[in-house]
């Protein structure tokens, strides 16, 4: 049964202090995890397949190899729990297969048909058609997934999308001041831990550091948590919304 805690004969503990021992070096308990994850696995690949997956799939597989790299990969300071971060590395990892696999189809049908030149231009420009209204149905999907995901670590904070939106500096000066400062706490070990496990903005020291006014820290406190959380996390395309501010 899936769900927050991880049970073993020995005593109970969260997936993430499992994963934890796992990447110590802990192949069995690592099995163990793969084992009962498996269900798991195979409703993130099937959200993107539109169909039931059968761990026999090739689907399924690449699931499970994406599922083991985000065990390795994992790190608490990223903001998110070790099922949302893999559930995105998942969807990926198969959107990626079956595109390819759409175009590695498109190719053989091409050369197929190769003696039936309007034949095969037709079947060629349908399949590009295809995969690229695909690609944008998984992106769309894959967004929705980011933003839900999102909420959930932002309730965590007690905050939501609609104080955010109030909150949000008015001024595009004012807007990039926040996202920097919260760059800096990112970039900060110390602090990012203090963010983290406090769910509280370290407004003192963040006033040693940054060229920001105390009261403009405190004014954008609700904002500049959302940017340091989005910044500290594998957020693909909520992280597109500051790429032009954080490459200045």
């Amino acid at each position: 049964m899936l769900g927050l805690l991880f049970m073993t004969k020995k005593k109970k503990r969260t997936l993430e202090e499992s994963v934890s021992l796992i990447q110590q070096g802990d192949q069995l308990l690592l099995n163990e995890v793969i084992e009962a994850y498996k269900p798991f696995i195979a409703k993130s690949v099937s959200s993107v397949c539109k169909r039931y997956i059968y761990e026999t799939d090739d689907e399924f597989s690449i699931g499970l190899i994406a599922f083991n790299d985000s065990i390795e990969k994992y790190s608490p300071e990223r903001g998110s729990s070790l099922l949302s971060f893999s559930e995105v590395l998942i969807k990926r990892r198969v959107i990626d297969y079956i595109r390819k696999q759409s175009k590695n189809q498109h190719i053989r049908l091409d050369l197929f048909n190769s003696e039936y030149e309007e034949e095969s231009s037709g079947t060629v420009i349908v399949n590009e058609l295809s995969i690229e209204d695909y690609k944008k149905k998984s992106d769309e999907e894959l967004r929705i997934d980011e933003i839900s995901q999102f909420q959930t670590l932002l309730a965590s904070y007690d905050l939501s999308f609609n104080e955010l939106i109030k909150n949000s500096p008015k001024h595009v000066d004012a807007r990039m001041n926040a996202i920097l400062v919260a760059k800096k706490l990112v970039d900060n070990r110390e602090l990012k831990s203090y963010l983290f496990e406090k769910k509280r903005l370290p407004i003192k020291e963040l006033e040693t550091m940054v060229d920001v006014s105390r009261k403009t820290i405190e004014r954008n406190r609700k904002y500049i948590i959302a940017i340091a959380l989005i910044l500290s996390s594998d957020y693909v395309y909520l992280k597109d919304y500051l790429k032009g501010v954080l490459e200045t």
